[in-house]
């Protein structure tokens, strides 16, 4: 396997998950300071028609509403976006979603990547790169549990596998394509995997 296969190989992972909290670059002040996704769609200039209409059209699966309201834990969301990332528009919607359907259990705020290189730089891709969205984890202490990003796992093993050396606009093409199939069906499995996971290790007993 040649270096680039390696690489390309450490890429899939999207679920990054600590047994332990730890202190985050987040406080409530910061947290509070960063944008309702409400706030974030009204403000996009790139792609506005293309965020407006993904979140339009945006919904989720009963069993996946069911599993957001069964977490045992109440979880912030901070994600780390930008309004011309096509991965973050085809994404973001459908986890605004889902925390509007769970609302005792989740919320989210959203932060430019550009303007936060603290928290980018703190959750980079396995190759160093700072890539979004990145979705982080916080308990109501905005003590950090784990991050998801910056793409589902299937999608990713294709981007950066049988994909990787088609040209850059056949590989948008065929990455939107599967986003438009997928329907946020395989963002809310991943996400409400990490967040089960994190809960289950939160209710485990001193």
């Amino acid at each position: 396997m040649d270096r680039n296969a390696r690489i390309r190989q450490t890429l899939t992972t999207t679920i990054h998950r600590s047994d332990e909290p730890s202190p985050s670059l987040v406080n409530a002040d910061r947290y509070v300071a960063a944008l309702t996704f409400a706030d974030y769609l009204a403000s996009v200039v790139k792609n506005r028609k293309w965020w407006q209409d993904t979140y339009r059209l945006a919904s989720v699966r009963e069993e996946h509403i069911e599993r957001a309201i069964a977490l045992a834990s109440s979880w912030k969301l901070l994600a780390i976006t930008e309004d011309w990332c096509g991965d973050a528009v085809n994404i973001l919607p459908y986890i605004a979603r889902l925390v509007e359907a769970a609302p005792q259990k989740l919320e989210m705020r959203l932060l430019g990547r550009d303007a936060n290189p603290d928290l980018i730089n703190a959750h980079l891709t396995a190759d160093r790169t700072r890539s979004i969205p990145s979705v982080i984890v916080l308990d109501d202490s905005y003590m950090e549990h784990g991050w998801w990003g910056p793409r589902p796992l299937p999608l990713q093993e294709q981007a950066m596998g049988d994909w990787w050396s088609l040209p850059k606009d056949e590989r948008r093409v065929r990455i939107r394509t599967w986003y438009a199939r997928d329907r946020g069906r395989q963002v809310h499995d991943e996400l409400l995997r990490l967040l089960e996971g994190l809960t289950a290790i939160r209710q485990r007993p001193l």
